[in-house]
């Protein structure tokens, strides 16, 4: 029996499993990425800790046949990034080639949401589908777009960008340098900014009761929470952030016009109240024939989708 190594690089913890050949996790670790410490230290922390997961599984590294990765940044041929999203690393650095060096096993890596794409569709939310297109609503926006079985990475690896579509011609900043992108709207730091500029006008609401007028304590989640009791203030914002995530996502389905989209992230565990809005609002966006099937679905995966399809990309 095979075995692969699934990693999820993030910008402050990594996330290592080892997985069986069916897509099993057997055993999994988080530890910090300390890009700090430079791609060459990072890479080898790694390593070690995936000798470690085998030895506490018995397992002889002679039998793991590949390393996936998941890299927060632009991937291209699944070995080199071109730069890294957060990282203090070079452009251009192929992973891929150092990792390979460094643990004589084969290496393929791919962008974070890509990966979280590929888990999901291959072993939950996605499963069963060939033309799904996965969104991750976190602090940001990412895409994963899956067609007939493989990953649309394009050129560049820049494929699946979609939160940097834009929807407003000189919009609000994103942190990309650009305006009006998808994120700056519905990601949950676009839920922030557009709560904290509506509580400087408005302080009677639930929300600023709960926070105890402390903006410092809001998050995401709170103005979602707040919503589902009935407030009319948080009801207002998840109106607003409905109204954009349908005007992204109705972009989207008239230029993949995929059988599944995968809300996968914070933003998404919201849930029914957000994903009603999405669901009345699409139609005035996508060209009706993209929604006659289509199915919108929550992620499954959780935080064990970026192992699991990093493992993919070597099975």
């Amino acid at each position: 029996m095979y075995y692969f190594a699934g990693v999820d690089v993030g910008g402050t913890n990594t996330k290592i499993g080892i997985l069986n050949g069916e897509g099993d996790i057997l055993k999994s670790v988080s530890i910090k990425t300390e890009s700090i410490m430079g791609v060459d230290y990072t890479l080898n922390k790694i390593w070690e800790t995936i000798l470690v997961l085998l030895d506490e599984l018995d397992i002889d590294r002679d039998v793991i046949k590949g390393i996936g990765m998941g890299i927060p940044g632009p991937v291209i041929e699944q070995k080199k990034v071109g730069f890294f999203a957060n990282f203090p690393w070079e452009q251009n650095v192929n992973i891929s080639e150092k990792m390979e060096k460094i643990s004589g096993v084969k290496t393929r890596l791919e962008n974070d949401v890509n990966v979280i794409a590929l888990g999901e569709t291959l072993y939950g939310a996605g499963k069963g589908f060939s033309k799904s297109i996965t969104i991750a609503l976190g602090t940001g926006i990412g895409g994963g777009i899956f067609i007939d079985g493989k990953l649309i990475s394009g050129a560049t690896g820049a494929g699946g960008e979609i939160g940097h579509m834009k929807l407003e011609k000189d919009g609000k900043l994103c942190g990309c340098g650009q305006k009006g992108c998808f994120e700056t709207y519905a990601s949950a730091t676009g839920v922030m900014r557009e709560t904290l500029s509506r509580l400087q006008m408005n302080k009677d609401n639930s929300l600023y009761k709960f926070i105890e007028g402390d903006l410092n304590r809001l998050e995401a989640k709170h103005v979602f929470d707040e919503a589902k009791k009935g407030d009319k203030f948080c009801l207002d914002i998840v109106d607003y952030v409905s109204e954009y995530l349908a005007l992204g996502i109705g972009n989207v389905l008239n230029i993949i016009n995929p059988e599944v989209v995968i809300l996968a992230g914070g933003v998404a565990l919201a849930g029914d109240i957000l994903m009603e809005g999405v669901k009345e609002k699409l139609p005035r966006y996508a060209l009706g024939i993209t929604i006659e099937n289509l199915e919108i679905k929550i992620g499954e995966l959780g935080n064990d989708a970026g192992i699991k399809g990093a493992s993919a990309l070597t099975i």
